[in-house]
């Protein structure tokens, strides 16, 4: 029998919008930019610890800064996994892997899907924008639960815990839960070695505030804003590719909060996969001054987006 598969969605020509030269600036793959993004990425972190070392007092201040650098680390690994962090590949996957903290070829794999299918049946993060529009209250209780730590025990903890408690059907719990282990080895194996060092600096206070906390509170709320953004109320098997993400315009304090590494101009990244996150805002100037930028889906702010998302 046949099976038929599904098709990829639409996708752009780059030389439809730019000449040669733009393109070739566009798309250069820089030997010290990636580099120097990761390296501003653990110096924030690194700074808001020194500061609350100095005084817990900007406890506050670090968990936003210290979470939104977290999520910075996943928009580097995520160039890292669209092979444009780095000219060479084998250091472009050895930077998104050693650096930014998450096992970069079962996220390459999966995250080449989304783009492939983006808005289809297929589209592995469809889950994610399907249910928008939804009600203010249902947005302010996913808020909540992202914000007290409810959504990264869900995540992070539930199934460790579930694989003890519960393990399949003629399997032990020691065999569940070491395979639960195996796949979470990378994140379960570097926060420990956070913790361990920390603690016998004599720090461990400082790691739980300003490395956990944010981890368990701010990373997932901003997480679900950034996944709201990009997707949301973009139409099922949209056939422009002008319209398959949402650049969201950002300001100073969105991006210090929310948007690190030029993560809203989502619709530019999908519409020219090839283009290293510190090249979209350029992108996005060639496209506005061509007048592309009017077709394309954007949001004037964050705030407005939720406004669309969550309506009533």
């Amino acid at each position: 029998f046949k099976i038929n598969a599904m098709a990829a969605a639409p996708r752009v020509n780059p030389e439809d919008f730019f000449r040669p030269e733009e393109w070739a600036r566009l798309s250069h793959r820089s030997a010290w930019r990636g580099w120097a993004c990761v390296a501003h990425c653990w110096a924030v972190i690194a700074a808001s610890m020194a500061l609350v070392a100095w005084s817990p007092w900007f406890i506050p201040l670090a968990v936003l800064w210290v979470g939104n650098r977290q999520l910075g680390l996943f928009i580097l690994m995520h160039d890292a996994a669209h092979a444009v962090l780095h000219p060479s590949r084998r250091i472009n996957d050895a930077v998104g892997f050693w650096f930014c903290g998450t096992e970069i070829s079962a996220y390459r794999a999966y995250h080449l899907q989304h783009h492939r299918y983006v808005q289809q049946t297929e589209d592995p993060d469809l889950v994610l924008s399907a249910p928008f529009p939804i009600s203010r209250a249902s947005l302010r209780r996913k808020m909540w639960r992202d914000i007290s730590g409810q959504t990264f025990y869900k995540q992070r903890i539930a199934p460790g815990l579930n694989a003890w408690r519960e393990p399949p059907l003629g399997q032990s719990r020691w065999v569940s839960l070491g395979q639960w282990i195996h796949q979470t080895r990378w994140f379960l194996g570097g926060n420990a070695v956070f913790a361990l060092a920390f603690t016998a600096a004599g720090w461990g206070w400082l790691w739980l505030a300003v490395w956990w906390l944010p981890m368990a509170t701010w990373l997932p709320l901003i997480t679900r804003l950034r996944n709201i953004s990009e997707h949301a109320l973009v139409a099922p098997n949209e056939p422009d590719p002008l319209h398959h993400a949402r650049t969201t315009h950002a300001n100073l304090w969105e991006r210090m909060w929310l948007a690190p590494y030029w993560v809203n101009y989502h619709c530019e990244h999908h519409m020219f996969t090839q283009i290293p996150c510190w090249n979209l805002p350029l992108a996005h100037r060639m496209l506005h001054e061509k007048g592309v930028t009017a077709r394309m889906n954007t949001a004037p702010s964050y705030a407005a987006m939720l406004r669309q998302a969550a309506p009533a």
